[in-house]
């Protein structure tokens, strides 16, 4: 019941609401206003370059798909390990992705709020496998290629960046991707090796 809990309320808090429902969900704070009235004193939102931007957008859509994904597989996976990689999935991804909102609203990027085409086409499959076939999907498309992707994206993206604060966002993502890529992978191949279908 607990779990069940801590589920619904982590539902309320993520922009991936909207993948669920036709409402969508825009995390808006009312210290909003003065934070962007704070980065247009400084400067910021008229200094942030599209690369800048594009970086933000991207770290913003990872979150919000690692995040979708991982709520199904909180529901749906039969392993106990592939629950808990889920949950860290959904704990790391929401704390990013609140991370990433907060300098949009400062530098006044719009965000995605709610999955891209792909993601939700790889949702739609998700809801429809079960048992072990469903874990072995979620691992290796959210676990493993989506986290290879993020990390490739991520470094292409870093090398453009010019924004100090968009920068140290791709600085604090990389080695939180790279984990959990690595943890993804290791999982695969303890799986693969114990069913080797």
């Amino acid at each position: 019941m607990q779990k069940r809990n801590t589920l619904k309320g982590l539902l309320a808090v993520s922009a991936v609401v909207a993948m669920f429902s036709t409402v969508g969900v825009q995390a808006q704070t009312p210290s909003s206003a003065a934070q962007n009235s704070a980065a247009a004193k400084t400067g910021s939102i008229a200094s942030l370059g599209s690369a800048d931007e594009k970086a933000l957008k991207d770290m913003a859509q990872a979150n919000i798909n690692e995040v979708a994904a991982a709520k199904i597989a909180l529901n749906k996976a039969q392993s106990s390990e592939v629950k808990a990689f889920a949950q860290k999935m959904v704990d790391d991804h929401s704390a990013a992705l609140g991370k990433v909102q907060k300098v949009a609203q400062e530098k006044s990027v719009t965000l995605p709020t709610e999955p891209d085409a792909s993601h939700k086409a790889m949702a739609d499959k998700l809801e429809k496998a079960s048992g072990d076939a469903f874990d072995k999907m979620y691992m290796e498309n959210a676990g493993t290629k989506d986290h290879e992707m993020v990390l490739s994206k991520l470094k292409s993206d870093a090398s453009m960046i010019k924004d100090p604060d968009v920068k140290a966002l791709a600085d604090e993502h990389t080695p939180v991707v790279e984990q959990h890529l690595k943890s993804a992978q290791q999982m695969s191949m303890q799986s693969g090796a114990s069913t080797d279908k």
